[in-house]
């Protein structure tokens, strides 16, 4: 199992890491436009291999996309972070053109492969290289709500006062400050109804902190966060590389699924060998429902700006 990973800055350096250390993929590469940044955080990476006890060869490249043939696996998480008080879709000018050339880039030298989008706006940059790479549905996944999802979960678990391994929830919807539709109707305290132990108001509140999540820790650390991106991505790795069918929250390309066409949104899918197996429609509130359509429209208004 060969997994490249585009983009050697901190979330891309924590998804080889972890990918690394789960210890299912024999090789790794990291690719990066940097002179000589992916070598060196691969052979650094490499030196923590018989601390850490994983076998997994992790190999740096400068832009030498050959050396990521037959990959079966690529992730892209290449293009610029937020800063302080940006918004996602404000990246969108800079990252659009490298997430296009990354992706078709990669297609080249791997026509197999599944691509995992990381880079920012997720859901706009998971439609576009469906656009520019022409590859099937079920090949190109958006990261976002797996993330959004671990955020949500967090939050609850600290409202609860509970252990997280106690607590299930899930994030759909636009991987946006607006567009998150955190769904406090499904979220569980050991199989039971989070609403059992919170208050309404309460729920509101852990369903805004969640949507606000990444702005939070852009505004502590400066720049974006890193290890639960890096964690989330290596989890949806690890579900397509062993095949294992779990659910996760994916920004996937929607036809007709949710009442939505033509757009890259965050839905439950199932994820195993074939990339995206299965989507899986699960019910909505009313409030739900709305919050999703709104968060659409969002969506397909950042995409109008891509010059596709």
């Amino acid at each position: 199992m060969k997994v490249t990973v585009v983009g050697a800055g901190a979330v891309g350096a924590s998804c080889a890491e972890y990918i690394a250390i789960k210890n299912f993929a024999s090789e790794v590469v990291i690719l990066d436009i940097k002179e000589g940044f992916a070598e060196g955080k691969a052979m650094d990476l490499m030196q923590c291999a018989s601390l850490n006890g994983f076998d997994t060869k992790i190999t740096g490249v400068t832009n030498d996309y050959s050396k990521t043939a037959d990959s079966d696996i690529c992730v892209i998480t290449s293009g610029i972070p937020r800063k302080p008080g940006m918004t996602r879709e404000e990246l969108i000018g800079i990252n659009a053109g490298i997430v296009k050339n990354v992706s078709t880039s990669l297609l080249e030298h791997s026509p197999n492969m599944i691509l995992i989008v990381v880079s920012n706006p997720m859901d706009t940059m998971t439609y576009l290289a469906h656009k520019a790479t022409g590859m099937p549905k079920n090949r190109i996944i958006g990261m976002g709500g797996a993330l959004d999802s671990a955020r949500f979960k967090y939050r609850l678990a600290e409202a609860l006062g509970a252990p997280i391994s106690d607590v299930d929830g899930m994030v759909v919807g636009g991987h946006s400050d607006t567009g998150m539709v955190p769904l406090t109707s499904h979220a569980t305290r050991n199989s039971i109804k989070v609403s059992e132990f919170l208050s309404e108001e309460r729920l509101e509140q852990v369903a805004a902190d969640t949507k606000v999540g990444g702005a939070t820790l852009t505004k502590l650390l400066g720049t974006s966060a890193w290890y639960a991106p890096g964690a989330a991505v290596s989890g949806m790795v690890q579900a397509i590389a062993c095949d294992t069918k779990k659910i996760f929250p994916c920004s996937t390309f929607l036809e007709g699924e949710y009442g939505l066409n033509d757009i890259c949104i965050g839905v439950p899918v199932v994820l195993g060998k074939n990339g995206i197996e299965e989507i899986v429609d699960i019910p909505l509130s009313d409030a739900e429902k709305a919050h999703m359509q709104a968060s659409a429209e969002g969506v397909t208004k950042t995409n109008g700006l891509l010059d596709l």
